[in-house]
C-alpha cells in the first residue's frame, strides 16, 4: 500500500513554475509514494468564518477530505508582493478550523528565482503554525527550474532537481 501526499500548487495559473514542480515531484515520487496533485484551489469560495461549519461548502469539504486522506502535504507556491497569494492564502484560512491538517506532516518547495520567495515561505510557516501542521525542516527545499531543460512529458529534466524532490517526499513520509 503506498502513501499519499497532497501536492498544493499556490498558483493558479496553468503551466505555472509551482506546478510545473510539483507535477515533477508526482513523476519522481519513490516507490511506495503517490503523490496527488490538488487541483481545486481556484473552485475555494472566499473564506467566511460563517461558512466553516456543517454543512461545508462542496469544494471545503472535498479540500479537507484530500488533506486528511494524505499522509503528509508538499507545498509549492509563488511569493507576490512580498507574501504568499491571495488565493492560497484562502486556501489556508479553510484549514484553520478544521482538525485534518493537524499535526500532519508539511514542507514546501521553493521555486523563486534566488534572492526572492522568502516572503512567501515565512507566511506559509507562520500560517501553519495556526493550524497546527508539523513543518518538516529537512524536507524543505529550494530549486531552480530551468525551462529550457524540460523532458519530453514537459517535466524537469534535471536528475539533481528530479532527486531533491523525490528526496523531499521521502523524508515527509519517514519523518521522526
Amino acid at each position: 500500500m503506498s502513501s499519499v501526499i497532497l501536492l498544493l500548487s499556490g498558483s493558479l495559473r496553468s503551466g505555472s513554475s509551482n506546478e510545473l514542480v510539483l507535477r515533477t515531484a508526482r513523476a519522481a515520487a519513490p516507490e511506495g509514494i503517490r503523490a496527488v496533485l490538488y487541483e481545486g484551489l481556484g473552485s475555494l469560495p472566499h473564506f467566511n468564518p460563517d461558512d466553516d461549519g456543517d454543512p461545508l461548502p462542496a469544494p471545503v469539504a472535498e479540500l479537507r477530505a484530500a488533506i486528511d486522506g494524505a499522509a503528509a502535504i508538499l507545498v509549492c507556491t509563488p511569493e507576490y508582493a512580498g507574501t504568499l497569494p491571495g488565493s492560497f492564502k484562502n486556501l489556508l484560512d479553510w484549514t484553520v478550523g478544521g482538525t485534518e491538517i493537524s499535526d500532519k506532516p508539511v514542507a514546501w518547495v521553493n521555486a523563486a528565482a534566488p534572492g526572492r520567495g522568502e516572503g512567501a515561505t515565512a507566511t506559509l510557516r507562520s500560517v501553519l503554525g495556526y493550524t497546527g501542521a508539523a513543518v518538516v525542516e529537512e524536507a524543505c527545499v529550494r530549486v531552480q527550474v530551468d525551462r529550457g531543460s524540460l523532458d519530453e512529458d514537459g517535466l524537469i529534466g534535471d536528475p539533481a532537481v528530479r532527486e531533491q524532490l523525490a528526496s523531499s517526499l521521502g523524508l515527509l513520509i519517514r519523518r521522526p
